[in-house]
């Protein structure tokens, strides 16, 4: 896994603590790497669907981010990404008192990339395997209103 330099990381960073959608999840960009990231969350009532899983709209949310941001760490420092499509699977419910997240590219490219996500739950000390996902994106430089960060 390649690591990624201060500079990128960096805006990574910045990049999400901007998203008021992971600060309502309550959200961590939790690891970095050159086309890997990973974020956690915790479980928590306003997350959650009548039976007091995750909803499946917030892990689809989660989800979508690591792969924005696995996206985002592969393209130049002036470029931005959005998601143009993606297809979840909802493999089981997602029970746990924690959520990890994993978003990897599959195929980087100068306008198209490519990646992958999986999001695991954590509980009472096992993980399982609770969705998966697969996203486009769309690499943007010089896009009135969409800022490199």
């Amino acid at each position: 896994m390649t690591m990624l330099d201060s500079a990128a990381e960096q805006r990574l960073r910045e990049s999400f603590a901007l998203q008021g959608a992971m600060a309502t999840l309550g959200a961590q960009l939790a690891h970095v790497a050159h086309g890997r990231v990973h974020i956690c969350f915790d479980w928590a009532p306003g997350l959650s669907q009548q039976h007091g899983f995750i909803h499946a709209g917030m892990m689809a949310t989660a989800l979508d981010s690591a792969c924005g941001y696995a996206g985002l760490s592969v393209i130049p420092l002036d470029a931005g990404v959005l998601s143009i499509e993606f297809k979840i699977n909802l493999l089981a419910p997602a029970k746990g008192q924690s959520f990890r997240c994993e978003g990897e590219v599959l195929k980087p490219g100068r306008t198209i990339v490519v990646t992958e996500g999986r999001a695991y739950a954590l509980d009472n000390g096992q993980e399982k395997l609770v969705a998966t996902m697969q996203c486009t994106l769309m690499a943007l430089q010089g896009r009135p209103g969409i800022a490199a960060v």
